[in-house]
């Protein structure tokens, strides 16, 4: 790959891996970094990015890869890894259809609600997760970059979603 291909690359798929980037990280000045260094990775790996394969799953992977490393790191310094609430993600506008205020709250709570409950779960549970509803990546896609079988990561999903429904049944109550 040449670097106008890598800057082809980040044009098609830069949001996504930013927008993951804010997802694993919870804090914008962290994803912003986490983002820089997938990208200084990928250029001075340019040789061994293809693009006949799946360029935005090897991107995916490097941020993963860096972030667990830093997490890694973190947690050892610390003996912890405590994880922090996350922030809003990229939306796309809605032209057709504005929400009464009420409704916005009421959603804003929802979604936060609904965020923290994800942010929760185990890294096993919850990184799987995100590269399947977030990133929209196959089975297959996810198991190579979390380097597990593809049955585990059937696995995973199920019982995230297991744990979800759970902590979330509250809020249909409430």
């Amino acid at each position: 790959m040449s670097k106008t291909e890598l800057e082809q690359c980040i044009d098609n798929y830069g949001r996504d891996i930013f927008a993951f980037c804010k997802q694993l990280t919870s804090s914008i000045p962290e994803a912003e970094e986490l983002y820089q260094d997938t990208f200084m990775i990928a250029l001075e790996k340019l040789h061994s990015i293809s693009l006949e394969g799946n360029p935005k799953q090897y991107f995916i992977s490097i941020c993963l890869r860096i972030w667990k490393n830093k997490q890694r790191k973190f947690a050892w310094r610390k003996r912890l890894a405590p994880m922090q609430p996350l922030e809003e993600a990229y939306q796309t506008d809605r032209d057709d259809w504005q929400p009464s205020p009420e409704e916005q709250a009421l959603e804003d709570i929802t979604r936060e609600y609904v965020r923290k409950k994800v942010a929760s779960l185990p890294d096993k549970f919850r990184l799987p997760l995100y590269l399947y509803y977030m990133e929209e990546l196959s089975i297959k896609e996810i198991s190579s970059i979390l380097h597990i079988p593809a049955g585990t990561v059937k696995s995973r999903l199920y019982h995230a979603k297991k744990l979800l429904r759970e902590r979330l049944e509250g809020i249909c109550h409430e």
